[in-house]
């Protein structure tokens, strides 16, 4: 495995931001220079101590209704911050899903599996007031961790107050904005001109980039989605995109996922229904499933097994290990 490289630059000392001896610091985040550049929100640029704040609260079972969770149970390192299983749900649910990876939130238009929150400090709300998730209202979390350790000192250095709504959505925002995965062998070999890729390698990014397979239609790049809601033909009781719109049409139809550290994300699809790549592969060299509302472009491949085998093999080039290992991502206590 790849050495582990640090992940911040400092770029400058915030003047005047000062509580109880804690000094905070402005960071950058540092990004393949074939990303677009991050469009942080007006007030809430990164900063040190934000980060800390919200990688503590990332961390921290408190937020959970029974206090046996957190977002970091479903969201792990070293599976790309998704969690391993089928689907996730610690209470009583009208449907599960499988966890997505958080990785290159900063670029997303979008939120939550339907799209419906518009930007990453409102999402935060989510999984909090979800029953199925952490279950608590926000003054409950807010009661709960203004007497543990150093949650207000962090608050008021961060943010100028006292551990409120407003500082705790926008320091887990900072902190998975800071989730930025783009230095696998593809990036290095696509954009840097490494020339490392095997022939098979070589044959499975023919076939994703092709018109015969238009794999890359839907995870265009750099970042491997495109952000849009699609149906595979997947037949079971989420309706999907139809929750948001109410269309029957969008039965069915779910966020393209990226396929950034896809290798490490297992089991696959919205229901975790498949639990590895060459399942995966299969199921779309077969022509996807049979629901009405399946996207047109989901049609058998007619690939051979040797190219089944190279598609993989490409995917897997996918995987940044320096992302996976990033033990600025952990708080102290994680391994």
């Amino acid at each position: 495995m790849r050495k582990v490289v640090s992940f911040f630059f400092i770029v400058g000392i915030l003047a005047g931001c000062v509580s109880e001896g804690l000094k905070d610091r402005s960071i950058s985040f540092k990004q393949p220079h074939y990303f677009p550049s991050i469009i942080f929100p007006e007030g809430n640029e990164p900063t040190h101590l934000r980060f800390e704040l919200g990688k503590k609260l990332f961390y921290e079972e408190k937020l959970s209704k029974n206090e046996d969770q957190s977002c970091a149970s479903c969201h792990r390192l070293p599976s790309a911050f998704t969690d391993g299983r089928a689907v996730s749900s610690f209470h009583e649910n009208e449907f599960a899903r499988n966890a997505p990876t958080l990785a290159n939130l900063a670029w997303s238009p979008y939120f939550m599996s339907e799209g419906g929150v518009p930007t990453l400090e409102l999402q935060a709300l989510g999984p909090i007031h979800e029953k199925h998730e952490l279950g608590l209202s926000m003054q409950e979390v807010i009661d709960r961790l203004k007497s543990r350790e150093n949650y207000n000192e962090l608050s008021r250095a961060a943010y100028g107050r006292e551990l409120d709504a407003f500082a705790i959505t926008r320091a887990l925002a900072c902190f998975e904005r800071a989730l930025i995965s783009g230095d696998s062998k593809f990036d290095r070999h696509y954009f840097l001109k490494s020339n490392d890729y095997s022939e098979l390698e070589k044959e499975g990014m023919n076939l994703f980039f092709s018109e015969r397979t238009q794999c890359s239609s839907c995870h265009a790049l750099p970042f491997f989605t495109d952000y849009k809601f699609y149906s595979l033909g997947l037949e079971d009781a989420d309706i999907g995109l139809e929750r948001r719109t109410y269309l029957e049409i969008d039965r069915g139809k779910f966020k393209t996922p990226t396929l950034r550290n896809v290798e490490l994300t297992a089991p696959y699809m919205h229901n975790g229904s498949m639990s590895s790549l060459e399942e995966v592969v299969s199921f779309y060299n077969t022509g996807g499933g049979t629901r009405i509302t399946k996207d047109s472009r989901v049609k058998p491949l007619n690939l051979s097994k040797e190219e089944e085998h190279a598609l993989v093999a490409f995917l897997k080039t996918l995987t940044d290990w320096n992302f996976v290992q990033n033990e600025k991502f952990l708080v102290a206590d994680e391994d």
